[in-house]
């Protein structure tokens, strides 16, 4: 009996996409497999190589969901890629289809799992600044304990280390008066038709491997890409030091690009800083997936685990 859902997780690197398009080919012709992104990152347009994108010959071969839906620019929360992610899902299944989920995003993959029901309010950027102007003056571990005093629940879904979420959800908190873990409302979804693929490799393995990959994206033509969406953004009136504050490019690397890109630092000074964050980015996502798949277990999930992907 063929699974509703499959999903594949893993830490970055560890080969998520290979598999995910070995098995989206495999399940061919008789049902077919469509890939649904959970990656924070892909949502994004102009912004491929540094983020690992799925290639277009991919996309080709591969029906991809949730992939280039916004500008760099722009806005784009839980809540929305939670709405759409259900209903590209759905939409799979709906035509006869296996919709795969892979991606290394945990929250996006934990609120499908647990059936958050994540408010979509929309963003307030006063609200926004005020609090990137405390966490500047104040520092992380002030930032944790306000999260922490004005809703304590909140931090059992929320790594304090995620500065940028924990913004979000006091933002959240002031523009509708109540408490965060209170709006993000749970239905747990019975996991039974669910398989979790969870993908690993002994870290120093995994680690060569980000290495690898970090050097490919930099032949491929990073540093291009990056210089491009600078100019793109400055189009849109927003200077490189207001770049550094959108959601989009706090994804791994990009800060060190754009310093590159500015002649701030040298290529290799961002490749050594790109690889000591990534390392620290890998033993976070490590724990957190582990976590996810344990309480999707608990609800009927299978649950298998492999060796990274070739």
């Amino acid at each position: 009996m063929r699974p509703d859902l499959i999903v594949i997780i893993g830490p970055t690197a560890a080969g998520k996409s290979a598999r995910a398009m070995a098995l989206a080919t495999a399940l061919a012709p008789e049902a077919g497999g469509e890939i649904i992104s959970a990656d924070s990152r892909h949502i994004y347009r102009r912004m491929d190589i540094g983020t690992n994108k799925p290639t277009s010959a991919d996309r080709s071969i591969v029906p991809h969901h949730l992939i280039d839906l916004r500008e760099p620019h722009e806005s784009f929360s839980l809540g929305e890629y939670a709405t759409l992610a259900r209903a590209a899902i759905a939409d799979v299944r709906g035509r006869g289809k296996v919709p795969l989920l892979a991606g290394g995003t945990g929250q996006y993959v934990r609120a499908l799992l647990e059936g958050w029901r994540v408010p979509e309010a929309p963003p307030r950027p006063d609200i926004r600044r005020r609090w990137e102007e405390f966490v500047a003056l104040r520092g992380q571990d002030a930032l944790r304990r306000e999260l922490e005093t004005r809703d304590p629940t909140a931090l059992e879904t929320i790594d304090p280390r995620n500065i940028r979420r924990v913004i979000r959800a006091l933002e959240v908190m002031e523009i509708t008066g109540e408490r965060w873990s209170d709006l993000q409302r749970r239905e747990p979804p019975d996991l039974r038709g669910v398989s979790i693929l969870y993908i690993n490799l002994p870290r120093p393995a995994l680690y060569a491997r980000a290495d690898a990959r970090l050097m490919s994206m930099i032949e491929q033509g990073w540093l291009d890409e990056t210089r491009a969406l600078l100019d793109y953004l400055s189009g849109q009136g927003i200077d490189a030091d207001s770049a550094l504050t959108l959601p989009a490019l706090s994804a791994l690397g990009y800060r060190q690009m754009i310093a590159v890109a500015r002649g701030r630092m040298t290529l290799e000074e961002a490749v050594a800083a790109i690889q000591r964050d990534t390392r620290r980015f890998i033993r976070a996502q490590d724990t957190w997936f582990r976590a996810i798949v344990a309480g999707a277990a608990s609800r009927g999930a299978q649950v298998l685990h492999e060796s990274g992907a070739p």
